[in-house]
């Protein structure tokens, strides 16, 4: 009894596996051969526009603060997190003729920032209303979060870079962001 109910079930099992199959493989065959329409397309060309567009907007830069050696960094957005920190997003790039090496300065002088090499753990955020100074932040291993292991670069080239902070107060919409070896900026906070 045991072994025909088995055997039954078995059977039923079968017929609804292919039953399931042959269903995928009608389902899979409209998909694979439809041919875009008149209004399917203007939505795809559409698309590439809009990215376009939204691939522009970031490229314009809060502030560009100009360093030594024909190095600037276009800060792209200064932005709140729930978690607070204040995440500064941007480019570094070498304006110079020729390849130069990211100074050592920009990663300050704190002991634990310069046991790991050349980064951006020397930026600064000045809150001068409060009279308040935020260092970017560091793991628990003394690592600054922000972009590290920069070198030399090329003539021309850039680098997309970071810097967390702990975020100020909501009340505070306006900082100096400072950078060894670059000119102080003024940035507008969101």
């Amino acid at each position: 009894m045991n072994v025909s109910y088995v055997r039954g079930g078995f059977i039923a099992f079968a017929v609804a596996a292919s039953l399931t199959v042959a269903g995928c493989a009608a389902d899979d065959e409209p998909k694979a051969s439809p041919k875009p329409t008149a209004t399917t397309r203007p939505s795809q060309q559409s698309t590439p526009a809009q990215s376009e567009q939204s691939a522009e907007e970031p490229k314009e830069p809060l502030v560009v603060a100009k360093g030594q050696d024909g190095f600037e960094l276009a800060i792209g957005s200064a932005e709140r997190d729930a978690g607070g920190f204040l995440t500064v997003k941007g480019t570094l790039k070498n304006t110079a003729d020729k390849g130069r090496a990211v100074p050592d300065a920009v990663r300050g002088n704190e002991t634990e920032v310069l046991k790991h090499g050349t980064s951006l753990g020397g930026a600064t955020l000045v809150d001068g209303l409060a009279k308040k100074r935020y260092y970017v932040l560091r793991d628990t291993d003394g690592r600054p979060l922000a972009t590290s292991g920069l070198s030399i670069m090329p003539a021309g080239k850039s680098v997309d870079v970071f810097m967390q902070f702990p975020a100020p107060p909501a009340s505070t919409t306006e900082v100096s962001f400072q950078l060894p070896t670059f000119e102080p900026a003024t940035l507008k906070l969101s």
